[in-house]
């Protein structure tokens, strides 16, 4: 160790990297160098030379100095620990090792420090004890804020999550989209293809018609074109010849008879409705596509958001239809989800006027529909905070209102539609068989919220709700 003292830094420090040796070679030259200082050199030097003398080096590659690089170790292991007993502090006052800690003035003290006036009747006890202490108070204090981490970064997981599921949304919707205006694009392109070939087909029959026309005309013109020739001919003979035979042979002749008759009885004349019927083509043709539009295009009253579905409700690709599923879907625990109560609600909510809307639930063996605010708690244990709701289970029917159990219907006829009514304005929430025009219930209540559609589905067979009849129509103004 006296020999390890007298040496100083500098002895164990690489002329490259200026930092203690880390697995040291030795050149030809004697001089030592870091095994990967020496590999960096040679690669930007181009050359096999010494750092520190630029002798080229016989050595390729050089042996480690392994009493050098034990001596790099010992002496790295000697000043970790001269450095960890100069960094245990000492009294200040005193130059004495603080081993108690003043419990009022919660501060480390030395021995002469508890004998001193400045901690009369002090309470004192040892640096470990006090540290152990203070460690469980800090544990104690650092609970919150772990469990405060946790939340944090479980709130993170989740929006990473909904920053993912927003790009996946995005993109199913741009795609969604797409299908849905092909659909329109194919059926004006349809559409605009047979009413050309309606043009066309009506051109083909006016062309025929005018091509017998004209063939009529010219067969006319022929006939008479040859009888007027030999009435000429016939006119150039002497007075005499004339007078005696042509005269009479051509009063005669069928020729004449025939051609008089044709001229006499009927004047060549045009076709009526020869043209092309443009008004009939053209006439409000965007109004007459968009009323054949109404073929392909339905309204549904009441459209599923899906960012309100728990997550093992399935929503078909035009919202207006939700089925169970046996797995949980991997999307965002959104604010707006139910996460208890297997729920999802409409787009839009209701908070005045009267509407309804019609739920096949045929080959639904367990369901829900009703109403429900806005603010219902959609978290946690159950939905709380109002719901109004006729459901079918147990092959039962019931009823839920706020503050009440499940009430059972006196109605056992098994229904295939279910008819909702909401009168916000009057209170009243209604249900029945649009198909039998029979009432199931009918709840009361005065509305102060905006209040939403809800459907629930416990079958994997799927709930739909139905569009309704739609139609373009004019209104004349008198």
């Amino acid at each position: 160790m006296a020999s390890k003292a007298l040496m100083s830094e500098e002895d164990f420090t690489c002329p490259v990297c200026c930092d203690i040796f880390r697995d040291p070679v030795v050149l030809s030259c004697s001089h030592s160098v870091c095994k990967v200082c020496l590999q960096q050199f040679w690669e930007k030097q181009d050359s096999k030379n010494c750092p520190v003398c630029r002798r080229r080096s016989s050595r390729d590659p050089p042996p480690v100095s392994l009493a050098l690089k034990n001596l790099c170790e010992a002496y790295l292991q000697e000043r970790s620990q001269r450095t960890s007993a100069e960094s245990e502090e000492l009294c200040s006052q005193h130059r004495e090792k603080l081993k108690l800690f003043c419990v009022d003035d919660k501060q480390p003290v030395c021995v002469v420090c508890q004998t001193s006036k400045n901690h009369t009747n002090h309470k004192c006890c040892p640096i470990d004890e006090a540290a152990l202490d203070r460690r469980k108070e800090l544990k104690t204090a650092l609970k919150p804020l772990q469990e405060k981490l946790k939340i944090f970064e479980k709130v993170k997981r989740t929006c990473d999550q909904t920053a993912e599921h927003i790009k996946s949304q995005a993109k199913h919707t741009e795609r969604k989209i797409k299908e849905e205006f092909e659909k329109l694009h194919q059926f004006l392109r349809d559409e605009e293809a047979a009413r050309i070939a309606a043009v066309r087909e009506e051109e083909e029959q006016k062309s025929q018609m005018m091509k017998e026309k004209i063939e009529e005309m010219s067969r006319g013109i022929s006939h008479l074109s040859d009888s007027i020739r030999v009435i000429e001919e016939e006119m150039k003979a002497e007075d005499i010849s004339f007078l005696k035979v042509n005269y009479h042979n051509i009063q005669n002749s069928n020729k004449l008879n025939s051609s008089m008759r044709c001229c006499i009885l009927s004047d060549p004349h045009m076709l009526s409705g020869a043209l092309i019927h443009v008004a009939k083509h053209l006439g409000n043709l965007k109004f007459r596509v968009w009323e054949k539009m109404q073929e392909i295009v339905q309204y549904t009253p009441v459209i599923l958001d899906p960012n309100t579905a728990h997550p093992r409700l399935i929503l078909s690709e035009d919202l207006t239809s939700v089925k169970y599923s046996n797995d949980r879907q991997q999307i965002p625990d959104n604010p707006e989800r139910f996460n208890s109560g297997v729920f999802v609600l409409s787009s839009e909510g209701f908070n005045s006027g009267t509407h309804w809307w019609d739920v096949d639930i045929e080959n639904c063996t367990s369901w829900c529909l009703g109403v429900i605010p806005d603010s219902v708690h959609r978290k946690g244990r159950g939905v709380r905070g109002g719901i109004w709701t006729v459901s079918y289970y147990n092959e039962k029917y019931w009823s839920l209102s706020p503050g009440q159990s499940d009430t059972l219907l006196t109605f056992n006829k098994k229904v295939q539609r279910i008819r909702v009514q909401l009168d916000w304005n009057r209170g009243k929430l209604s249900f029945s068989d649009p198909l039998t025009n029979t009432h199931i219930h009918t709840v009361t209540h005065t509305f102060t919220q905006r209040m939403f559609p809800v459907f629930c589905n416990g079958t994997n067979l799927p709930l739909r709700i139905l569009p309704v009849q739609c139609s373009v129509r004019v209104e004349e103004h008198s």
